[in-house]
């Protein structure tokens, strides 16, 4: 029986944050792999922090150096957690790594995820910014996902996502229940698919959860490093577009941000249909090196919803 190569590429949530083992982290990448085929070759190349930039630059060339058969790309929050967050950018490095892997023949796992600001509980004002820039994101992701025959989990919104026993002290990553539910949902994609012939991973966790202690400990000292260094980015720019939401809030004009939103993710995946239209973009693909895509400039007709982009709505 031939062995399947599995690949994970991402940040923190597939690197296994909040799924502490013996080894460190393990998450729900290494809970899939052996469940995919009696044979399992099993590499995780995600880093925590990572960005799509960084997945279109290292990861994505390492992994198509294994050739692999399946391989996970789940990315994205990171970049709406950042103030350089820009949808076209996003949408043009993740086309550039699904086509670059899809074109060698690997079967692609995606997924969307939830808005950070609702996980986290944050005010009104500084969360619905962020759900701006994760709904941007996932549409994003669910667009490429089905171009490029993705198998594709929706883990967004639902029940078990809003299960809280699901998640660990930080409120951002899965707890082990949590990893073992992406696990196991992608397996029952995967097996729909005719990808994966071994037993689902188990859904029962293997160790008890953190005590409250233990968890107020971890916040105290990893936790609170975590967030002094995204604060250090996030932190002016959010005051600003929370500052923004409260403007259009009282001049009930809120729904113009959305709109605008809309609008700047749609030219992002237009932008990429003329790029395939006119040849541009397939250095990835034809050399499997890969580069930044230079974004092409906006046109009159986008010019607000550039703007919007760049003050970190879109």
């Amino acid at each position: 029986m031939r062995r399947v190569r599995f690949v994970a590429l991402g940040d923190s949530l597939t690197q296994g944050v909040g799924d502490p083992v013996a080894t460190g982290w393990r998450g729900w990448a290494a809970l899939l792999a052996p469940s995919l085929a009696e044979e399992v070759e099993f590499t995780n190349l995600s880093v925590s922090g990572a960005q799509t930039r960084d997945v279109l630059e290292r990861q994505a060339p390492a992994a198509l150096e294994l050739r692999p058969d399946v391989v996970s790309v789940v990315i994205g929050v990171n970049d709406t957690l950042r103030h350089t967050f820009d949808i076209r950018a996003v949408a043009a490095r993740l086309d550039e790594v699904y086509a670059a892997l899809a074109r060698q023949g690997a079967t692609v796992l995606t997924a969307c995820l939830p808005d950070p600001g609702a996980i986290l509980g944050l005010p009104t004002a500084l969360a619905r910014p962020l759900a701006r820039r994760q709904r941007a994101v996932n549409t994003v992701v669910h667009a490429l996902s089905e171009r490029y025959g993705a198998v594709h989990l929706h883990a967004a919104e639902g029940a078990w996502i809003t299960d809280r026993s699901l998640w660990s002290a930080d409120r951002l990553h899965p707890g082990e229940r949590g990893h073992r539910q992406f696990a196991v949902r992608f397996h029952a994609l995967l097996t729909e698919a005719g990808r994966a012939t071994g037993q689902p991973p188990s859904p029962d966790p293997e160790f008890p959860a953190p005590t409250r202690t233990a968890s107020l400990l971890w916040l105290a000292t990893a936790g609170t490093g975590w967030v002094v260094r995204r604060c250090k980015d996030l932190l002016p720019q959010l005051l600003r577009l929370a500052a923004d939401e409260l403007r259009h809030r009282a001049r009930g004009t809120s729904s113009r941000l959305d709109l605008s939103a809309s609008a700047a993710v749609s030219a992002a995946l237009a932008a990429l249909s003329e790029g395939a239209v006119e040849g541009t973009g397939t250095q990835l693909r034809r050399t499997v090196t890969v580069t930044q895509r230079t974004a092409a400039p906006e046109g009159a007709a986008h010019r607000e919803e550039a703007e919007v982009v760049a003050n970190g709505v879109g």
